[in-house]
């Protein structure tokens, strides 16, 4: 069974940063292949696919966050990380890491095309 666990939320006052961490219990080879990407679920919002990692390396952002978060996969650690710099308040929400086997063009905002997910961690962001 395929776990993955989020860390790194907290609390952060608007301009701030962090950094999100996904550990998968995915074979390495699997995990370097498969498309992983980060959705978010703000207080009174729909889920939101922020950005995706695909086998082939590429990437790809959501309009709300593009140059704002990056996403990376380190092939070591077998972990997938977003980094999130000036944070808005509107960036509050539930992040959860999500993978599937493949994501092409926009499909990364799609849930529904995703089939293992994590418990979510938390991020607030003050004004």
């Amino acid at each position: 069974e395929v776990q993955l666990v989020e860390s790194g939320g907290g609390s952060v006052q608007a301009g701030g940063s962090l950094t999100l961490s996904c550990a998968a219990s995915l074979w390495i080879h699997t995990f370097n292949s498969y498309c992983m990407a980060w959705f978010r679920l703000g207080p009174g919002k729909e889920r939101e696919g922020v950005a995706a990692k695909r086998g082939d390396g590429s990437t790809a952002y959501a309009d709300s966050v593009n140059g704002r978060f990056t996403i990376s996969r380190d092939r070591v650690k077998n972990t997938l990380d977003l980094r999130m710099n000036n944070l808005k308040p509107e960036d509050t929400a539930m992040y959860y890491c999500a993978a599937t086997p493949s994501c092409a063009g926009n499909s990364f905002q799609s849930s529904a095309v995703f089939v293992y997910w994590g418990l979510g961690t938390q991020v607030t962001v003050s004004s």
